[in-house]
């Protein structure tokens, strides 16, 4: 008779965030007390959710190695990051600190103290850049080409593992493409329509959406579909082999103009759109789109919330906070 699994635990860095609290209800649901959660963030506090959330900072390579001499993780999912692109790209020095010298503390932590722990390294489909033509869903395979500060450092984060992973280091790459849900802050694109439409209808702000570049095409997922596939991952980490990469996308291109039309026809009021130059001309070779058919054969993973829910989801979140 087969020994029983030894129970989970899973340390999460940056679990505070708008990611790391999904990824927590979906542990939950799948693996229940089966899973001991241990969520970190930068700084110490309890969340509603989470409850008691210990300090981390990533880059302290003291700080890491505590955190994991006491946690004992069975997984380690790294989510800690500067979330939004326009940050990172901002902050170059804080986005490359984070991104790729707190995933090399993370990695060589974890292969020298605790070599049995799977780590779950959350990338990033831009790491790819902009699709090239002809125009298809990038695969695994596709050479990373960046085209910003952001996807550079999660791309040179996801090559760095690499010597780690031939010495030993059980990792399983993620790279996500765009996502979205309730509770992302507006400063994404779906989330910042949604907020303008949800202050108008509050009569907070005058009928009117100025906007930059619609004509880009983006793969949008629902954040708890990428969620699932993070619990997944973890489910099935003893038969995927070290180092496996895995795209989470939809592989469906979605043009940003045609998004605000679906989340406009849900406005309870009429409302202008009027293009803002300042905020950016039209590209329509600005493409991202990724190729998930890796994650389907490997996980049994595959999207199932419609594109119309999560904008439904989103715009009932932002008017909720509107009011």
């Amino acid at each position: 008779m087969a020994e029983p699994a030894p129970p989970l635990r899973i340390l999460i860095t940056g679990a505070t965030g708008f990611v790391g609290l999904h990824l927590a209800a979906a542990l939950h649901a799948r693996f229940g007390a089966g899973a001991t959660i241990i969520p970190t963030a930068l700084h110490a506090g309890k969340d509603p959710a989470l409850g008691d959330v210990g300090a981390l900072d990533v880059t302290d390579p003291a700080a890491m190695a505590d955190a994991i001499a006491t946690a004992r993780p069975t997984h380690l999912v790294n989510l800690a990051a500067l979330a939004a692109p326009a940050a990172a790209n901002a902050d170059p020095s804080a986005s490359w600190r984070v991104h790729l010298d707190g995933v090399r503390i993370i990695g060589r932590t974890i292969l020298d103290t605790a070599p049995d722990c799977v780590l779950l390294h959350v990338g990033s489909g831009l790491a790819y850049g902009r699709n090239r033509p002809p125009i298809r869903p990038t695969s695994e395979d596709t050479a990373l080409a960046p085209t910003d500060e952001y996807g550079a450092s999660k791309a040179a984060a996801d090559l760095a593992l690499g010597p780690m992973i031939a010495k030993g280091l059980r990792c399983i790459r993620l790279r996500p493409f765009n996502h979205t849900g309730p509770g992302q802050t507006d400063a994404f694109v779906i989330p910042a329509f949604a907020r303008q439409i949800a202050r108008i209808e509050a009569g907070l702000s005058p009928p009117q959406i100025r906007v930059g570049n619609l004509d880009g095409q983006r793969d949008f997922l629902d954040v708890r579909d990428v969620a699932d596939a993070y619990v997944a991952a973890i489910a099935r980490s003893d038969r995927l082999a070290p180092g496996t990469i895995l795209n989470i996308a939809s592989g469906v291109p979605r043009r940003i103009g045609d998004v605000l039309q679906q989340l406009l026809a849900m406005a309870r009021v009429p409302i202008e759109v009027h293009n803002d130059p300042a905020r950016g001309t039209g590209d329509a070779t600005d493409i991202i789109l990724g190729d998930a058919t890796r994650a389907r054969e490997l996980l049994g993973w595959m999207p199932q919330i419609t594109f119309d829910q999560t904008l439904a989801d989103v715009l009932t979140d932002q008017r909720s906070r509107a009011s």
